[in-house]
């Protein structure tokens, strides 16, 4: 059975700035090791993994590279959907990232997209070395069917997840704010064990929270 861990409690505020070149980043030093069309090809299934999950157009790769403190792990395209298999990055000390394909305006057959759910659906149920999920959810708008569908599955296995409000930058502080808390109360509603961070890849706001997160939780392995 996979164990399962809390990523803390609260909410990060709208102030927190990343440093690119943090020392103390525990993401520091990712790099690309794979990428896995079928649950088969990933690495073994030891040590300690996150996820990281959202709809295509939700920041996903800017996220990962932020947390990462490079400017290219992830590859960022101006059309959404470019992410088509489980992409994996390795940390210098073995734990690892994976990159989930992006949902929702990929352009690719309907077959294709059944098989990214199969494959997701086990891969959260079956991979024991899956420690958390962090889930990108642009804050512009109210939380997506898939959203909820994501946070509601992450309760019914018990996965730590952490929500991070992308492209913050956007909107005024008192908008933020209202959406950050219709956004809380999807989390209860959900009844997962998560928390949500305002976040903004380019003006770095919530990177530095959502790093001691998931190195957190990459820690209790």
């Amino acid at each position: 059975m996979r164990q399962t861990r809390h990523p803390g409690h609260g909410l990060a505020g709208t102030q927190t700035q990343g440093s690119k070149n943090s020392p103390d980043n525990p993401l520091r030093g990712a790099a690309f090791v794979l990428a896995a069309h079928r649950l088969d090809q990933l690495p073994p299934d030891r040590g300690a993994e996150i996820a990281f999950a959202g709809r295509s157009n939700a920041g996903k790769s800017s996220a990962l590279n932020a947390l990462a403190g490079q400017s290219a792990l992830a590859r960022t395209s101006k059309t959404p959907g470019r992410t088509q298999q489980l992409v994996v990055f390795g940390l210098p000390d073995g734990r690892r990232l994976v990159d989930l394909p992006g949902y929702g305006y990929a352009k690719v057959p309907p077959a294709l997209r059944e098989h990214w759910k199969q494959v997701i659906d086990a891969y959260l149920r079956a991979r024991q070395s899956l420690r958390g999920l962090v889930l990108i959810a642009d804050i512009r708008h109210a939380p997506t069917p898939f959203d909820r569908q994501m946070l509601a599955y992450c309760a019914s296995i018990e996965l730590p997840c952490v929500l991070l409000l992308s492209k913050a930058d956007k909107l005024p502080r008192a908008q933020v704010l209202a959406r950050q808390r219709e956004v809380d109360g999807e989390i209860t509603k959900a009844g997962v064990r998560a928390q949500s961070i305002v976040f903004s890849s380019p003006a770095g706001t919530g990177v530095d929270a959502a790093r001691k997160v998931v190195g957190a939780l990459l820690g209790e392995a």
